[in-house]
């Protein structure tokens, strides 16, 4: 979304996505009790949200820990020369990354993971390793939760 764009939300879009940042599964009663609508305005609202491309998914945020997955690391990689799209690939493919950035600088992605152990870190990254330098660190904790950008000029 273009910079105009953003500064054309108003108090009221705004106060609807900070409504949804909070809680996906808002009723359409509660979020246009939360900006002040009708149910039929805060829904065409939301409409224009979404086809504007600034909502594009109502999502759910699940802890991987409560799945078996105690153990998380950002992983940077860098591909072998010709490597690029293999190892883009590989990480496509392994469903222990859950999150992944194409990024410029010395990596080419940096990349969040889940394991059940260290063994099954080391087996997935010796699977990259054969296409990619990596280096990894284990997340200690998130003091940053995914959240909105700012929605105004403060």
């Amino acid at each position: 979304m273009a910079a105009n764009e953003a500064s054309r939300l108003d108090s009221i879009d705004q106060r609807l996505l900070d409504a949804l940042a909070q809680n996906a599964r808002i009723s359409l009663k509660e979020l246009a009790q939360v900006a002040n609508l009708s149910s039929p305005s805060a829904a065409e609202r939301l409409r224009r949200l979404e086809e504007r491309g600034i909502v594009k998914a109502f999502t759910i945020d699940i802890d991987p820990a409560a799945l078996g997955y105690p153990l998380q690391a950002i992983v940077r990689v860098r591909p072998l020369p010709g490597q690029l799209h293999v190892v883009e690939r590989i990480i496509q493919e392994t469903p222990e990354f859950i999150e992944c950035d194409k990024v410029t600088g010395d990596d080419c992605f940096i990349a969040r993971l889940v394991v059940r152990s260290m063994g099954e870190l080391d087996g997935i990254l010796d699977k990259v390793a054969e296409k990619a330098e990596t280096n990894t660190s284990m997340i200690k904790a998130s003091p940053v939760k995914r959240r909105l950008p700012p929605l105004s000029s403060r």
